[in-house]
């Protein structure tokens, strides 16, 4: 039999007034981390890729800030806790991704690009059209992303202060908005990579500390940890194989993983970082170093989310505030007391902010750089004729605004993900860049005939079918934990458009191009060949 702790967040002696006291104190940090770095804030360059003044190492943990989301600590430690094996199959899928943006992307897209990905989708082909898609493209991947962190932030601060009503959570997701729009405002991509490096050692570290401890109570033995947790489990003996969560239909398994192991290489805020380091030697370095940080912690969630799970229980895990993106935070309540519940909740605040930041400030450069830029200042003209290029002043003045504009539509769609698990929903970002972004980019950078209605009809229609796949899955409607219960129009049947909508992005890639009659640039197509391999010339601003 299965208990509900209604009152769990009272039962397990939360603290609210520490628990904020310490909260407040980490933006008081990072705020003052992002006011000393806005004052190098001068041209395009610092405010979107930070002046490339970051070494490899730097860099690298910048990546892991980025990368480890909330997902990755919440939502990953919630799913092993819940069930288990099934559970820990997306810190797998998120671990293996990173070898295909580390052999295929990483090097070639800084070697190609100047501030973001369509920088590199439109170097040999014409510029309106593939400026333009790969923009909303960018947008969409963000936003999807964005849903996930600010529903985890939600549920976070709601466990922090003990708040189980959906008002209150909506207040919290629009508090964590407007840190997150000052953060972007007042620091850029300076500021955001400092907040992500300090974010990622304080994660790796709390999360190694607690891991030590589950571990010790367990006696050092793995396996006497997995006893317990079966031991304490409803579901028993199934958390320790596949089948709680995908048995039921394994191709929702396998569009999963393939949305995971394929996301990573086009997930736009992830290629934007590769642009803030000064050489391709040094993207290569910051690669290497994310990897072993990223595969660390991901060997950490193993033990932490059993932990949960034999400590705290699934069933307290889901009836408190936040559900099983709780099962972090409660575990270190368990372990430490109040005082660690105030730390690890920070710390996992600290992965929201960050995440959040790097996001926003990604679709800000998107829109600025390629469609105000690139797209409606393109082919301007002075009285005499000549062409007038964009003023990166009011570039950056754009990128400005379009923050405040993100950040209001992420506080209303984080508002409407309430409940869902993040890690989930981040696995839907990851389809949407796999669809939409990843064929474009191999075609590009591997494929010399590739031309603009391949890139065009692969873009928005991976997007496209992405998209319209969610619509009509049981993620958006037809069940309790849908985003829209109240309706059903549930016809596609797995949760996951990834195993349909990226296949289909390949092949309109191709399709396109094969069906065009149009020869693209050979001498563009050759420079960018040589410039994605040698890295020469890859500090000039990519104009033709």
């Amino acid at each position: 039999m299965i208990v509900v702790h209604a009152a769990a967040p009272v039962d397990l002696e939360i603290n609210p007034i520490l628990n904020i006291s310490i909260f407040v104190a980490f933006v008081a940090v990072t705020l003052f981390i992002v006011i000393r770095a806005s004052r190098n804030n001068k041209t395009a360059a610092d405010y979107y890729a930070a002046g490339r003044s970051f070494t490899g190492p730097q860099n690298g943990f910048a990546i892991a800030g980025d990368y480890l989301s909330a997902a990755s600590f919440l939502g990953i430690c919630g799913a092993i806790a819940i069930n288990g094996y099934d559970g820990f199959l997306y810190s797998i899928g998120f671990l293996v991704a990173w070898l295909v943006a580390l052999l295929l992307v990483a090097e070639l897209m800084r070697n190609t690009g100047k501030f973001t990905m369509a920088d590199v989708l439109s170097f040999r082909l014409k510029q309106r059209p593939v400026r333009m898609a790969a923009a909303i493209t960018t947008l969409a991947v963000c936003f999807f992303y964005l849903l996930a962190q600010m529903a985890g932030a939600g549920g976070l601060v709601s466990l922090l202060l003990g708040i189980d009503w959906r008002v209150g959570q909506s207040i919290v997701i629009a508090v964590v908005g407007i840190l997150m729009i000052v953060y972007v405002l007042i620091g850029g991509m300076k500021g955001t990579t400092w907040v992500q490096i300090v974010k990622a050692i304080l994660l790796i570290a709390g999360a190694l500390a607690m891991t030590l401890w589950v571990l010790a109570i367990n006696g050092f033995s793995l396996n006497g940890l997995l006893e317990s947790a079966v031991a304490n489990s409803p579901k028993g003996d199934a958390i320790l194989g596949p089948g709680l969560q995908y048995g039921a239909n394994p191709l929702d398994f396998l569009s999963l993983g393939m949305a995971l192991v394929l996301g990573t290489a086009g997930l736009p805020h992830v290629l934007m970082r590769f642009y803030t380091v000064p050489t391709a030697k040094e993207a290569r370095r910051s690669v290497v170093w994310a990897i072993w940080l990223i595969g660390g912690f991901y060997l950490l969630t193993l033990v932490l989310g059993y932990g949960a799970g034999a400590l705290v229980g699934a069933d307290v895990i889901a009836a408190a505030p936040g559900g099983p993106n709780s099962a972090a935070p409660l575990l270190a309540l368990k372990l430490g007391g109040p005082i660690l519940l105030g730390f690890i909740s920070a710390v996992a605040f600290a992965t929201i902010l960050a995440v959040v930041a790097g996001l926003t400030i990604t679709a800000a450069a998107s829109f600025a750089h390629d469609i105000y830029a690139n797209v409606i200042q393109k082919g301007r003209r002075d009285v005499e004729g000549n062409p007038v290029a964009a003023d990166p002043n009011g570039e950056v003045r754009v990128a400005r605004r379009t923050v405040i504009v993100i950040g209001i539509l992420a506080i209303f769609g984080g508002i409407g993900a309430q409940g869902q698990n993040i890690a989930f929903l981040v696995a839907l970002a990851f389809a949407v860049a796999a669809s939409a972004n990843l064929p474009t980019i191999l075609y590009s950078l591997f494929w010399r005939r590739f031309n603009t209605r391949g890139a065009v009809w692969s873009m928005y229609g991976g997007l496209g079918a992405a998209i319209i796949l969610i619509v009509l899955s049981p993620v958006f409607s037809g069940s309790p934990t849908a985003m829209i219960p109240g309706i059903d129009i549930a016809v596609w049947p797995l949760n996951n458009p990834g195993i349909v909508s990226i296949p289909l992005g390949f092949l309109l890639g191709w399709l396109g191009t094969i069906t065009s009659s149009v020869q693209e640039s050979r001498q563009l197509a050759a420079e960018m060949e040589v410039r994605s391999l040698t890295g020469f010339g890859a500090e000039k601003a990519v104009e033709h």
